[in-house]
């Protein structure tokens, strides 16, 4: 573990020092650092396993700290573009998906699981670029958020119900009845449900009644100890008992202690830690990536980069457009979704664990969230150059 981190976040420095002086984001410096450390380079080689497990805890925090500037209110007042917004973005990403699997050649529940993959966007990047361009809390990056949290119940839902039809698709599995099927997905709506409610009644008075209990005893440690345990003992609760993912549980755990008057000092306390293990979350992305994959199979590649980067850019501007939203707002959506991240891994590798997905699938989704996520710095550049055009045409 020792080894792992030192090495990832020294290296992850060194790149990203190398990155700013080339006029770089520093992202691509943390992804060139984790290629480095990765298993198919040689020389020095981190953790493969443990490294996405640390990354973790950076994808928890950060959703635990936008929570805490993103009341329900907000979430409310975006769910009638995020909801169907989201769901029908989903809908093409997945659609262009199993387009090239189709051309390709593939199954059906292989084309499946690679068009789901492509269609969710990674929470850390997302919102890392929104903090860094000061979108975070303007009405544009609160229907992003909006938007990425129906993705994340999406992605939930997709993950539990995937097993259960994944003999029906042409995986190991036999398949199941619709009996069955349905109580699965009865009883997956009803944990999730059932978190919300218990977050909403219980949660939003316990947490920050604990928490002004603790700034009553004047210590700065327990404080910040109070801080980091309710954000990933909220989020590990919600995966054990309700199958929930992390960030959407830890999302929700800021959400409700933004209900505190302490709310603003908790995620200042928070903040070193969220940014170390952030750049931890980068590093393992890029130890993911076989360098091979970008000669052997580039053709197939580019068409994946091309489905992340415009295909449902193009999706989510026209959806947005639809919604009678500016061109600007489309533009900086539009910009938010265009990459991929730790959700495809996830469901990538359930994919494969259930005979659904090929190594051949696999690779092409990783490799398509590193360029995709390279691609996108760029593609927020541009959005922030048309938009004073988008603005004048309004």
């Amino acid at each position: 573990m020792i080894t792992t981190i030192v090495g990832g976040l020294v290296f992850a420095f060194a790149f990203g020092m190398l990155a700013l002086r080339l006029r770089l984001p520093p992202l691509v410096g943390y992804l060139c650092a984790g290629i480095l450390v990765g298993p198919f380079t040689p020389g020095f080689q981190a953790d493969t396993a443990l490294a996405p497990e640390l990354a973790e805890l950076g994808v928890i925090l950060l959703m635990f700290g936008v929570g805490q500037h993103f009341s329900i209110k907000d979430l409310m007042a975006v769910k009638a573009i995020a909801v169907p917004g989201a769901l029908a973005q989903i809908a093409v990403a997945t659609l262009l998906g199993m387009g090239l699997s189709h051309f390709l050649g593939w199954p059906l529940g292989e084309g499946l699981v690679f068009g789901l993959a492509l269609s969710v966007a990674s929470t850390v990047v997302l919102l890392r670029a929104l903090e860094e361009h000061g979108w975070l809390e303007t009405e544009d990056g609160k229907i992003a958020v909006g938007w990425l949290v129906v993705e994340d119940l999406v992605m939930v839902l997709t993950l539990v119900l995937l097993p259960a039809v994944a003999g029906a698709l042409g995986g190991a599995q036999a398949a199941p009845s619709l009996e069955q099927l349905g109580w699965t997905l009865m009883l997956t709506v009803g944990k999730v449900a059932a978190f919300v409610a218990l977050m909403l009644v219980v949660g939003r008075r316990f947490i920050p009644w604990m928490l002004e209990r603790v700034v009553h005893t004047g210590s700065r440690e327990l404080f910040r100890l109070g801080v980091l345990a309710t954000a990933l003992g909220v989020a590990y609760g919600a995966t054990q008992l309700f199958q929930i993912s992390f960030a959407l549980g830890a999302f929700f755990a800021g959400m409700v202690m933004a209900e505190s008057p302490f709310s603003h000092r908790a995620a200042e306390e928070s903040l070193p830690l969220r940014e170390a293990f952030a750049v931890l979350f980068f590093v393992s992305v890029g130890m993911l990536l076989n360098p091979q994959v970008l000669l052997n199979d580039a053709p197939t590649l580019l068409a994946t980069v091309l489905i992340i980067v415009l295909g449902k850019s193009l999706a989510a501007y026209g959806i947005v457009r639809l919604f009678r939203r500016g061109r600007a707002t489309s533009l900086r959506i539009a910009a938010s979704l265009s990459q991929i991240g730790e959700f495809s891994f996830i469901l990538a590798g359930l994919g494969m664990s259930l005979g659904l997905l090929s190594p051949r699938g696999q690779a092409l989704i990783l490799a398509g969230s590193i360029v995709s996520i390279l691609l996108n710095p760029m593609m927020f550049a541009l959005a922030e150059r048309f938009r004073p055009a988008a603005l004048a045409a309004e």
